[in-house]
């Protein structure tokens, strides 16, 4: 299901901001013009129209002061949004508000943002198009319950003059008061039901952000996440942080006072960086390359189903460019009927070999994402149940995914199994450790996972190929993984720390991971598995919390 593209108007005059500017929404999705003058503005909004006006506040020859009263104060543009483009900081910004601008960013700026800005711009357009005909529609019902009142009042009055045709009257006043009946039971069903499938959207919507992948923010998403990521332990980056270092102490010595504090605080920034990637080396060291192959990526696809129905959440219907189509809130329109595509929520998690015929450890939280997830299960409240919609698992140096189930799930503590059908490929069972005393303070220990999951993936790999992903698969999470998996892109992260504290039910330990890094195995320094990571903090470093690994022992068919 297609709808007409948003429109956006690029009023700028310096023409390499003007082409960046077309070129960014464009490739957003957005139809897009651009002009030099406020004169051709007016002319494409009133002959094409536009729904947002990126206008430049240092147009040459352009008063700002009088191109805003004009466009705010005209019939044919005053429902166009305006940004205006500032090069000033608050007060200018201020000032173009108090002006009648309806949002002003400043330059230089952030792609995302503005592109941001532009899509809250649209949702508030939309939401006062939709107040406007709700409001419409009240005064229509409205008209019709005083006529029908006119019309009893009328035959009030005939009747009394003519009794004769009493009964004709009345028959037409039910007739009409039935219309006007039937005319506000239709308009309340459609309203409840909008506000019961918004109410549907409101519940599920921070999920499905949080896992809805964008062509346009694949390349922005991987770069981000390529600055926050451990440094790789090559031996060209030890030897470039080394030669890095030498330079920095020699201009140190020749160096002058005032420089030497700054120069200092270089140095020792550099040979931070250097320890951790030496401590890379020597956790690369202590797990073999078998170890990490035994170490898999598993992507579990959610869908919620209608209680009383059976029928499947799906989306109200896709937009030109593919996707979901938006209400006035911004969040995607929801409906349990319909043939749109099913809502999914896409989780990614760690997992590894634990035991022969593909048996994998995982966490609980990722094999049933529901589990101790407040917003997934507000959804049960309102007759929607999660369910699983499919697993996978994809293994290092495999070029594709293989399909995976729910094993077991443990009452006791954040783990579960999931059998994994590993077709003709061969991957050793990881060796644990599952004595008590398996884990001691101070001793050092290896993590190994899916740290921030596709986007940690995509961050290793150079811009070009993740355009060519990118161009291929679209945004589906799916295509993505099979791209990368095509290209032996899918590996894990491998990092070093400390146990801090052993509890009975947890090891706390300092090696560092994230989201995505949940499930996978945290090594000893004699290469055996002593516990599964499940708890991580925001962001790389800080204490994470792994469980023991015998605790996932009586899961297990040996």
């Amino acid at each position: 299901m297609a709808t007409e593209r948003d429109k956006i108007l690029i009023i700028e005059g310096d023409p390499a901001a003007r082409e960046s500017l077309l070129a960014l929404v464009r490739s957003a999705g957005y139809e897009a013009e651009a002009t030099t003058t406020a004169e051709e503005g007016f002319e494409i909004i009133q002959g094409a129209g536009a729904d947002v006006v990126l206008l430049d506040a240092n147009l040459s020859k352009l008063d700002c002061c009088a191109v805003l009263s004009e466009m705010k104060g005209s019939a044919a543009t005053a429902d166009t949004r305006v940004i205006l483009l500032s090069t000033g900081g608050a007060a200018e910004r201020a000032r173009g508000l108090d002006l009648g601008a309806d949002d002003v960013i400043s330059r230089p700026w952030e792609p995302g943002e503005l592109l941001a800005r532009v899509r809250a711009q649209l949702r508030a357009k939309r939401a006062e198009k939709e107040l406007r005909e709700k409001t419409k529609i009240a005064e229509e019902g409205q008209q019709i319950a005083h006529t029908a009142f006119e019309a009893l009042a009328v035959t009030e009055k005939m009747t009394r003059d003519a009794f004769s045709l009493e009964r004709a009257l009345k028959i037409g006043v039910a007739a009409i008061l039935a219309v006007a009946g039937v005319m506000a039971v239709i308009f309340f069903l459609f309203s409840h039901r909008a506000q019961k499938q918004t109410q549907l959207a409101n519940s599920v919507i921070a999920r499905l952000n949080a896992g809805q992948i964008y062509q346009q923010d694949l390349i922005e998403q991987a770069r981000k996440a390529r600055e926050q990521l451990p440094e790789e332990s090559s031996p060209e980056t030890k030897q470039k942080l080394q030669q890095q270092a030498d330079q920095l102490r020699t201009q140190m010595a020749k160096a002058g006072s005032s420089d030497v504090t700054a120069l200092q605080q270089q140095l020792e920034e550099t040979n931070a960086r250097l320890k951790r990637v030496e401590q890379q080396g020597e956790a690369g060291q202590n797990v073999v390359r078998s170890d990490v192959q035994s170490v898999c990526l598993i992507h579990v696809s959610v869908a919620f189903r209608h209680k009383e129905s059976g029928q499947r959440l799906r989306y109200g219907g896709l937009n030109a460019q593919g996707e979901p189509i938006l209400d006035s809130d911004g969040n995607p329109v929801l409906t349990i009927e319909g043939r749109g595509p099913e809502v999914r929520v896409e989780v990614f998690g760690t997992g590894f070999l634990a035991a022969p015929g593909g048996q994998v450890v995982t966490n609980r939280h990722i094999a049933q994402p529901w589990w101790n997830n407040d917003e997934m299960s507000s959804l049960l409240s309102q007759g929607m149940q999660p369910e699983i919609a499919e697993i996978e698992a994809f293994f290092p140096d495999a070029p594709s995914a293989f399909p995976a189930s729910i094993k077991e799930i443990s009452s006791d503590a954040d783990l579960a199994i999931i059998q994994v059908d590993l077709g003709g490929i061969k991957r050793p069972v990881l060796t644990t450790d599952t004595h008590k005393d398996a884990a001691v303070s101070g001793q050092k220990v290896v993590s190994v996972g899916y740290a921030t999951g596709l986007a940690a993936i995509l961050a290793r790999a150079d811009e070009g190929t993740v355009k060519q992903i990118a161009d291929a698969s679209g945004d589906s999470p799916k295509q993505i993984l099979a791209e990368l998996a095509k290209r032996k892109l899918i590996y894990p992260l491998v990092t070093q720390g400390h146990i801090g504290e052993v509890l009975p039910d947890k090891i706390v330990f300092d090696a560092q991971t994230t989201s995505g890094g949940s499930g996978g195995p945290l090594f000893n320094q004699d290469g055996k598995v002593i516990g599964v990571t499940y708890a991580v903090l925001k962001g790389f470093g800080g204490s994470n919390f792994g469980i023991p690994i015998r605790f996932s022992q009586p899961l297990l068919t040996h």
